[in-house]
């Protein structure tokens, strides 16, 4: 697949006329939870048939959001006490525009090879947080490639962002801009750590080992990354979560509600991926579920917060009794193990971060084999999207992404 770089800049935030330019001295402190996440770039690719705006039109708008999402127009520094920061220098933003001679159609479907990383901007060796890339084709379609740095934006943040960029595309209001307040994460005094995050979100630091999630970013020639793409109706996913609510007991103090479709559809697909790796016996499987901490804590962090407020769940069972058990089973575990991460864990992991002692690195950062569950619920741009979005080929592990369909199915 060849694919023809026209030109490559940067660009940096447009402050319309009644916007004052702020000082590009600001800066905004790293969390505890950007630092607990991964230290690189996450790809995104989304297509989008015509009509779409001009490359023209998609830079002002991307340069007049970069006006309020500031973050990703700066770059990584560090703070007098050795801390990462992010400094507000508005620097910008990598922008980069492309052209393929022929119809989009023509690749698809797309599957993760070294072809699909020449639609997303480079991932390693990157000073830019933010990247993007739009190749046109000659049948008018627009593939948007698009790299953020992870420890900066979580995936809501990034996708209220992309929202908010298709709207200025769009000559729309962006809607309620960013918030950067970090005393939401303000440590108790004195701590009160409740739960165990040694093995869970830390892991001793090892000396030798020199964690690059990106180093395999190009597949070798044996190498086979096997993708499948499945559609689940609404009446099967409502079908589905029936069966996997039929469990539930009903009292006055807890009047049956089923589980939700997420949790439902999570559990059928642990269950048939266990079954197709082969897994037996007393051999223990799990999940990793990324929990949004936004609503989870006390008092809320407001939807607006941009950066990083993810925790895991990790669900674990014996692959036998995952296998023997009913479906119900595995939804009780799912659901029981994103339920406790609420707003006592995400405090106690606070306190834990802020005042543990000792070479403790994020294990998130070190996880090698795992079965690992995205949701995503919004649309970015809204353009016309073809149906297609993917990430780029840089994880080595099981990869399972949930993407609402306009019809409420999966």
């Amino acid at each position: 697949m060849e694919i023809k770089i026209e030109s490559s800049k940067l660009i940096k935030p447009f402050y319309e006329d009644d916007t004052t330019p702020l000082p590009t001295s600001d800066h905004v402190p790293f969390t505890v939870f950007d630092t607990v996440t991964f230290d690189a770039h996450i790809a995104l690719i989304y297509a989008y048939r015509p009509p779409v705006p001009s490359n023209a039109e998609i830079e002002l708008g991307l340069r007049k959001v970069l006006a309020k999402y500031r973050t990703l127009a700066g770059r990584i520094d560090e703070n007098e006490k050795g801390e990462r920061i992010v400094l507000l220098n508005d620097k910008g933003s990598r922008f980069i525009e492309a052209s393929a001679d022929f119809n989009f159609d023509q690749i698809m479907p797309l599957t993760p090879s070294p072809d699909i990383l020449s639609l997303h901007p480079p991932l390693k060796g990157v000073e830019e947080l933010m990247q993007v890339q739009l190749t046109r084709f000659s049948c008018g379609s627009l593939v948007v490639g698009f790299s953020s740095h992870h420890q900066v934006a979580d995936g809501y943040s990034t996708s209220r962002f992309l929202v908010a960029w298709g709207r200025a595309c769009r000559g729309l209001d962006i809607g309620a801009p960013p918030i950067y307040d970090r005393s939401f994460f303000t440590p108790r005094n004195p701590p009160i750590i409740e739960f165990e995050h040694k093995g869970a979100e830390y892991t001793i630091k090892k000396d030798d080992i020199n964690y690059d999630h990106h180093k395999n970013d190009t597949l070798g020639a044996e190498e086979v990354v096997v993708v499948q793409k499945f559609h689940f109706t609404l009446n099967f996913l409502n079908k589905l979560r029936s069966k996997a609510s039929s469990s539930i007991e009903s009292t006055n103090e807890n009047p049956n509600k089923p589980y939700s479709k997420f949790v439902s559809l999570l559990a059928h697909l642990w269950r048939a991926i266990t079954r197709a790796r082969g897994l037996t016996g007393v051999q223990k499987t799990s999940v990793r579920i990324a929990v949004n901490g936004r609503r989870r804590l006390k008092p809320r962090v407001p939807d607006e917060y941009f950066g990083n407020v993810v925790l895991w769940a990790f669900p674990t069972a014996r692959a036998k009794d995952l296998l023997n058990q009913p479906l119900q089973y595995a939804t009780k575990i799912i659901h029981d193990a994103i339920v406790n991460v609420n707003n006592d864990y995400f405090r106690s992991f606070i306190d834990f971060s802020k005042s543990k002692r000792g070479p403790w690195a994020s294990l998130i950062k070190e996880v090698k084999e795992q079965q690992t569950i995205d949701g995503e619920r919004d649309r970015p741009m809204g353009f016309n999207l073809q149906g297609f979005r993917t990430k780029g080929c840089a994880e080595k592990w099981e990869r399972t992404h949930l993407c609402l369909d306009g019809d409420g199915g999966v």
